[in-house]
């Protein structure tokens, strides 16, 4: 059981270990760090947020390199179980002209053996936020009920709760998606869906439609990121709309999970949600500017030096 003081953000989740394959029919990859809740927990922990991580790695090398990778990042893993019963996730990403494609080796994850029975209660008590995703829900029954129980845990703590949809219909169907994600999300205050997911889960096309049915669900901050249109960011008395940011871009992979994380460390840092956002925007462009998940995130001095020199990118209201 962790004995260290709970950190204000705590990200649940699966971490996965990756390996990139820069260019299309290479023969060489590149070996880096993924799983959706473990990139937003470093996004957060490179832009200064106080950060730790709830979970599961199976009790081998990929494991310790995870363990070793947390420590750098200074985000506190004292929560994380080790198993023996189950390995550390693995996936591969390849790229056309279609964009990133994933593979994935992960049933039978330590991750996903982890039941709410194991977690935590304690830690989680003790965050100001805790953040999950549809994926930290998806990989097994047990995972997504500890998933709720997290969720539970943190919000009669008075904590408040951050969910990413981040659909993936190669785990479950869409209706037990459906079923599972909304109810999470109506349980949340922080909702982050990204567009795609978005209209495949709520059936519904203009992003204005997509913010009101989120917020008609519960949460106070719905952040739709929009990829190359953007994001737009909606609260129930107002809404922004956030431009893409140029860059010269060839890996989206985790730029997801950076806004989300990005756009946590701020609001926990007082950031109001325009600001809060408009940072988170910056850092998720810059992700993409290199390969790999977690290697290009960049540092708070990055997204400070490129909000200074976008200083009118800042979002028109929307209403």
């Amino acid at each position: 059981m962790p004995t260290t003081p709970t950190p204000d953000l705590v990200c649940f989740g699966e971490p996965m270990i990756e390996f990139n394959q820069t260019r299309p029919g290479d023969r060489h990859w590149l070996q880096g760090f993924g799983g959706d809740a473990s990139n937003a927990a470093i996004a957060a922990a490179r832009q200064g947020a106080s950060v730790g991580f709830v979970g599961a790695l199976g009790e081998d090398r990929f494991g310790d390199a995870f363990v070793e990778l947390w420590r750098r990042e200074h985000i506190d893993c004292s929560a994380v179980a080790r198993r023996g019963d189950g390995h550390t996730a693995v996936y591969f990403v390849t790229h056309d002209a279609d964009g990133h494609h994933f593979d994935f080796v992960r049933k039978g994850s330590a991750a996903s053996r982890l039941g709410p029975v194991d977690l935590p209660h304690a830690y989680l008590a003790g965050c100001r936020i805790l953040h999950l995703s549809g994926i930290s829900q998806a990989i097994s029954p047990a995972a997504r009920d500890a998933g709720f129980a997290a969720i539970d845990v943190v919000k009669r703590a008075g904590g408040k709760v951050s969910y990413d949809t981040n659909l993936r219909l190669r785990l479950w169907s869409i209706e037990e998606a459906r079923d599972t994600m909304h109810a999470a999300i109506a349980r949340c205050d922080i909702a982050l869906p990204s567009i795609d997911d978005a209209r495949v889960m709520t059936r519904l096309d203009a992003p204005d439609a997509i913010a009101d049915f989120h917020l008609r669900l519960g949460p106070t901050l719905v952040a739709l990121k929009m990829g190359a249109e953007g994001a737009l960011i909606a609260t129930p008395d107002q809404r922004w709309r956030l431009p893409a940011i140029a860059v010269a871009a060839v890996d989206a992979t985790g730029a997801g999970d950076t806004f989300g994380g990005a756009l946590l460390a701020r609001l926990l840092a007082g950031d109001g949600p325009l600001d809060a956002a408009r940072y988170a925007n910056v850092a998720a462009a810059l992700s993409t500017t290199g390969y790999g998940a977690v290697e290009p995130i960049p540092r708070r001095e990055a997204v400070s030096a490129a909000l200074a020199a976008n200083p009118t990118r800042t979002g028109e209201p929307d209403r």
